[in-house]
Order: structure tokens, then sequence, then C-alpha cells
């Protein structure tokens, strides 16, 4: 099947908008494991949609594929920076695009996996123009969080847009800087509006989420964290230190590491630190899951009524097929 799948995707004719396939949905639902098996029955390669994979040296608290994942299929955009790079939704799209053409051209069908629904839509809809950085905003910025703590700026933005104020964590003070200029100019690419409501992006997309009951979901993220601290999270994060990463670089304010950070500070006893890391993580999955249900025409699919990652990849396979035998997959 997969040679026979090569061949069509290899001599189908070009279309004005190529079918991109996305398969999305809350952190630890089993994105990548239900893509390994998609990837026994349809030649694909996957792009990964998530902003913390493509950190080289985080590995502990990112969920990154495997080694024998990575085998299996083909995996992009994972270990491409350092940690003190800026890697954005636009820098995503402008190298998620150019894989897209390359994976094509392979006669492969590239599938967008992952959780970060702003560089999924960046991709599949584009980016509204943002406004320029303001320095005397920022400054302005910067002082309130220096009296008052980097809560406050999230405060504020509570304030005046409790929506975005609802995906950004109140310690993440570059986004939250960032989404308050954005605001005071017009709202620009956080805008609920417009555009992001009727796509009209250069793919005809296949949008799959995957999904899984909450309670159960918030327990396997639990036990989830537990992994990664075995596996070595702290260390992680003190060879990070020591090769001179500041713990305010976004990188390191993400879940799992900005805790272990703090446990390196002597601010949080590691008991404190991993139960932060499960609340935070828990938090996160609900608000993925308020981000993908605004996506237009998603296709929710139930990991545990499927009960294997293999029946996941059957049932986006027969959707797939019928579409991919007329041609509309080139």
């Amino acid at each position: 099947m997969r040679a026979e799948g090569a061949r069509k995707l290899g001599s189908m004719a070009s279309h004005v908008r190529p079918r991109l396939v996305v398969i999305a949905g809350p952190t630890g639902v089993g994105k990548t494991a239900v893509a390994v098996a998609l990837a026994r029955l349809l030649p694909i390669e996957v792009i990964s949609a998530d902003s913390r994979q493509v950190y080289r040296g985080m590995d502990a608290a990112t969920g990154k594929p495997t080694a024998e994942e990575r085998a299996a299929v083909a995996h992009h955009l994972i270990d491409i920076v350092d940690p003190d790079d800026r890697y954005q939704a636009a820098r995503f799209r402008c190298d998620a695009a150019a894989l897209v053409e390359r994976i094509r051209a392979r006669g492969a069908l590239p599938i967008v996996v992952g959780g970060t629904g702003l560089y999924i839509r960046a991709l599949v809809r584009g980016l509204d123009a943002a406004p320029p950085a303001d320095p005397l905003f920022r400054r302005e910025l910067s002082a309130l969080a220096a009296r008052e703590g980097r809560p406050a700026l999230w405060e504020r933005l509570n304030r005046v847009a409790p929506a975005i104020a609802a995906r950004l964590h109140p310690n993440d003070a570059v986004r939250v800087i960032r989404a308050l200029e954005i605001v005071r100019a017009g709202g620009g690419a956080f805008s609920e509006a417009g555009r992001w409501r009727h796509p009209s992006g250069p793919y005809d997309v296949t949008y799959f989420g995957l999904t899984l009951d909450r309670a159960a979901l918030a327990q396997r993220l639990r036990r989830r964290a537990q992994a990664f601290v075995a596996a070595g999270l702290r260390e992680e994060v003190r060879r990070l230190l020591v090769q001179g990463y500041s713990p305010a670089l976004p990188s390191l304010q993400s879940i799992g590491y900005r805790e272990f950070v703090a446990l390196e500070q002597g601010r949080l006893t590691e008991d404190e630190a991993l139960r932060r890391m499960q609340r935070d993580t828990v938090r996160y999955a609900k608000r993925q899951w308020t981000w993908f249900t605004r996506e237009p025409d998603i296709e929710w699919i139930d990991v545990e009524a499927a009960e294997h990652p293999a029946a996941v990849a059957e049932t986006l396979a027969r959707r797939l097929t019928p579409a991919w035998k007329e041609g509309v997959l080139a």
C-alpha cells in the first residue's frame, strides 16, 4: 500500500490549494503514536508543530518522539535551535511551508502533528500583520514587572483581553508584553475575528483532533510528569543553567522547566515543583482543547474509544484514502 501510494502521490499534478493533513490535540493525548501507526499505512512524513520540541538539549520534559519513533517515520522541526534562539509562529510557518513542498516532491504526504495551535493556524491560514515593537511601552511594562512581579503584567492583560490572557502563563513576561503591545495597537494577530474564522490559506486542510476523557487525560498527564522527572529533568535543567542559559528565556519558562529552575534556585522543593508542573500541564491541556474547538472543520476522534493508536490510524487512513485516490492530496 505504501509503495502504491508513493507512486500515486508522485505522479499527481499540482493543485492550486494542495491538501494538507493535520493531527492536533492536547498534550499527552497520543498524537505521535498515531502518526507512527499511520506511517505503516500511508507514505507520510511528520512536520512537528510543537513550540518546545524545536529546542536542542531540552529533552526530558518536551515529549519528543523516541529514537524508535523517528526511525519509523521522518520527523521534521525537532532539535533545530538552541534554547536561547527565538523561534516563533512566523518562523515555523516559513520552515513548515518549505518542508511541505519538499515532502510532496519526494512523493510522500506531509502530516502536521502537534499541539501548538498558533503554529498550526499560522501555517494553514497565515498570520495577520502585527504592529512593530514599541520600546517606550516595553520599558514601562518591564518597570511594572520589576516593581510588582510578572503576574502584574498578566493581570493587566486579563483586564483588557481575558481571552488572550487565558492562553498565556502569568510568568511568561515576553509573550504577555507582546500581547499587551498588540492589543494596545488594536488587536492585530491576536484578533479572534476576520481571517481566523474564515480560512482562506494556501492549503485545503483535512484537520483531525485527538481527544480523550478529561479526567483520564489529567491522570495520564500527572503520571507523565512523574516520568519526566524520573528521566532526569532536574539534571537537565541544572546542565542548561551551568551552560549559561538564562532562567528568563521563554524556553526555560515553559512548563516543567520553570518549576525545576525554581527548585535549582532554592525557591521550591522537589515535591512542590512536581505538583505545580502537574497542575500547569493539566491547565495547559484545557487551554489547548479550548483553542482547537474553535478551529473550523476539525474532526474529533476519541482515542480511548479506539483503544489503540493503530485503530485511530486506520480510521484516519480510511478518511484520507478516497480523496487520495481522486488526486486531491496531491
